[in-house]
């Protein structure tokens, strides 16, 4: 066997899409080594280390063979009543099989038999000859640029001046080293060396020669002035923003998404403080951290209450000994953005949002669902209807204790009439992701009664999983109300989310209402959101019925969220078996089915549920939960009856407190007469009189058991 050295390869390009780098990365070094893997030339052991900088993608494999060892194959040849005749000689057929895989008649007496009589079969054994690195390293090579994950390709000509290649970006070197040797390898009209190009301006040296396979990263950062591994940048970038801020006693914002897109701009990191006019500060501070972000990637500065600073940290790509023109050039650039994000908050306070409702119905929501109008008509509708649902729940909501649900219905239907004007306005024209937070901060400025704004603002809460969910009452019939118009709008035409293709985020509109159910406890039940939110609707907006899909679409996403909240599958399944009206008690069933799994009576009385279950379905017609207990004959029966008495008892009262906890720990008296029940009474006895009364137990049995949750679920 070949020694093992470390691989090392390199793709040079033009700049990689910042936002796709860190996938590209990943995807080309994952690629690369999982071929090289299945070619017997990289093991299971060997490990790999992608980098990925804006003009380059790289991969370094631990532990690498120059030859993979010889692996042995067998090929099955034919039946040996076809392949060999009565003497034993081969046949026409078998030498011609044997000639196909390039063997001749030599190879017969080494055929190995395998099978009896007539399924006995013929096989060839050898060895085939294990990759060279150059053959496997190709292969790989091709495989990791063919599965990159490129939205787009670009077409662009070779040196030669004739052929063409298609890439992300155009490619301009390629390194493959074995240790310290080059691997001859080609990929995109280019051969393998060892020469690498480092920083445009800063590099100490161009080209850089790489000298061994182990020395990559840091001859680019000696050398190049270039730090390649995407993680080492992302790492350095946080600490230099962190030592910035810290210096200033303020906090950089927090952003995941923006750090990535920074990380994969730059190659050699230099984070600079800049500021701008305090004036700007006027501006609600939304318009004016997204305008830093999004057009400039600046890291916008925080003090100790989160309100936003005049200062802001730059992440420059270059080290000048003195930074003051860069600091001064990205001044200079950030304040016509800022200034262009003052005129649009002054230009729209000049129209209030009233007088913008009109111009809603000029909006086109959706081809088959009307205008933005008819769609702010159809919210407020369904706020309506939900305000009456709470007002006649069986277990009471409490609205502030000033208003009631008159009050609570008039600032719905006020919020909802004017939620979405704010797509109107110039600042949400220029940035969409700050409808909703205009519309809060226009209708304060305006002077709107207290919580229509706050409404306004949250309507569109959750937006992502992890946020906030609305802060008050108005706020959350509201943006039930948006995400049910939403959902069952497109559901009602057809426009169901398909796979991972989900373009109206249905999904997180479904896990919105889901998490607001919950975590606001809130007495409502989903078939009736549904119902109500279907007669807002006109029939020319309705082509299809949508209770059944949307609510097998709510019962998936709730499942999918409760297994990702760390539930079992066994345990989701055992609660949402029984469809809940109230999605508010659902933790409460699941924490009480996880204790009652915990008990040592649990897998034993899940057991005889399950039995129950399938002794009830396989009964002749329905089975009433009735028992005549003077058909009670055999003790084991009136024992189980004395102890199911005994739990309905108190069982039932736990279960009707809502304490379903103790509710399911109380039925774990019932194992031993349970058991002794299947052990010595026959259920389907000859007398349809006394089989019918043990039906009714079993059915009286099974209806205790399974009111917090269906506990045949729970059975191995």
């Amino acid at each position: 066997m070949s020694d093992r050295k470390n691989l090392l390869v390199e793709l040079f390009v033009e700049e990689l899409p910042p936002k796709a780098l860190k996938k590209l990365g990943e995807a080309f070094a994952g690629t690369m080594v999982a071929s090289l893997r299945a070619q017997g030339l990289a093991s299971e052991q060997s490990a790999v280390t992608p980098f990925a900088s804006p003009r380059r993608l790289a991969a370094h494999v631990s532990g690498v063979l120059a030859v993979a060892p010889d692996k042995p194959v067998s090929a099955k040849l034919m039946p040996s009543a076809v392949g060999l005749a009565a003497d034993g000689q081969p046949t026409p057929a078998l030498l011609k099989k044997l000639a196909s895989l390039g063997a001749d008649a030599s190879a017969v007496p080494g055929l190995r038999r395998e099978g009896e009589g007539k399924a006995e079969a013929l096989f060839l054994d050898s060895l085939q000859p294990g990759a060279t690195l150059a053959a496997g390293l190709q292969q790989a090579l091709d495989a990791a640029l063919a599965a990159l994950p490129i939205p787009k390709v670009m077409t662009y000509q070779l040196e030669d001046g004739w052929s063409n290649v298609q890439f992300v970006r155009p490619a301009h070197g390629l390194v493959a080293l074995h240790g310290a040797d080059v691997v001859p390898v080609r990929a995109l009209g280019l051969d393998a060396g060892r020469e690498t190009h480092g920083h445009r301006f800063e590099a100490a040296m161009d080209p850089v020669v790489l000298q061994h396979a182990d020395r990559y990263a840091q001859q680019l950062e000696e050398q190049g002035a270039v730090i390649a591994g995407f993680a080492d940048r992302h790492g350095e970038i946080a600490r230099q923003l962190q030592h910035a801020a810290a210096a200033e006693g303020l906090t950089p914002i927090d952003d995941a998404a923006l750090l990535d897109e920074v990380t994969a701009l730059v190659e050699r990191p230099n984070v600079l403080l800049g500021h701008f006019d305090e004036a700007f500060l006027d501006v609600p501070q939304e318009c004016l951290i997204l305008t830093m972000k999004a057009n400039q990637k600046y890291f916008p500065l925080l003090d100790s209450a989160g309100r936003l600073t005049n200062k802001f940290l730059i992440v420059s790509n270059i080290r000048p000994a003195d930074a003051s023109a860069v600091v001064g050039g990205n001044e200079r650039v950030v304040r016509p953005r800022l200034a262009d994000a003052k005129f649009f908050f002054d230009q729209d306070r000049k129209k209030t949002l009233e007088s913008r409702v009109a111009g809603l119905a000029k909006v086109v929501y959706h081809g088959k669902l009307g205008s933005q109008g008819e769609r702010s008509d159809r919210v407020g509708a369904i706020a309506h209807a939900i305000v009456n649902q709470l007002r006649s729940a069986t277990v009471p909501y409490t609205v502030e204790a000033k208003d009631g649900f008159d009050v609570l219905d008039s600032k719905v239907r006020q919020a909802a009439r004017l939620a979405k004007t704010d797509l109107l306005t110039d600042m949400v024209g220029e940035f969409p992701e700050l409808q909703g937070v205009m519309g809060g901060y226009y209708a304060r400025h305006e002077g709107l009664r207290d919580g229509v704004a706050i409404a306004i603002e949250d309507h569109y809460k959750p937006r992502f999983a992890g946020d906030v969910l609305p802060r008050n009452h108005t706020g959350t019939v509201l943006a039930l109300a948006d995400k049910l118009e939403t959902l069952v709008g497109l559901f009602g035409i057809g426009q169901l989310p398909t796979g991972d293709k989900d373009p109206f985020a249905l999904r997180r509109h479904a896990l919105g209402v889901i998490r607001i159910l919950i975590e606001k406890n809130l007495p409502l039940t989903l078939p009736e959101l549904i119902a109500a939110a279907e007669t807002a609707f006109a029939p020319e907006h309705r082509s299809v019925p949508v209770a059944e899909p949307l609510g097998a679409f709510f019962g998936d996403r709730l499942a999918v969220a409760l297994r990702e909240q760390g539930y079992s599958a066994q345990e989701v399944e055992a609660v949402l078996a029984l469809a809940p009206g109230r999605l508010g008690d659902v933790p409460r069933r699941l924490a009480a089915v996880r204790a009652f799994a915990a008990l040592p009576e649990a897998p034993a009385l899940a057991a005889a549920n399950k039995r129950v279950g399938n002794i009830l379905k396989k009964a002749e017609g329905p089975v009433e939960a009735k028992i005549d207990a003077a058909l009670l004959r055999e003790p084991a029966e009136q024992k189980l009856l004395a102890a199911l008495a005994m739990v309905q008892l108190a069982s039932g009262g736990d279960y009707e407190c809502g304490r379903y906890t103790e509710s399911l720990r109380a039925l774990a008296v019932l194992k031993t007469p349970v058991d002794a029940f299947f052990d010595q009474v026959m259920v389907n006895a000859d007398d349809p009189a006394l089989r019918a009364n043990r039906l009714g137990l079993l059915a009286t049995l099974h209806a205790a058991m399974n009111r917090v949750a269906d506990l045949s679920k729970l059975a191995a």
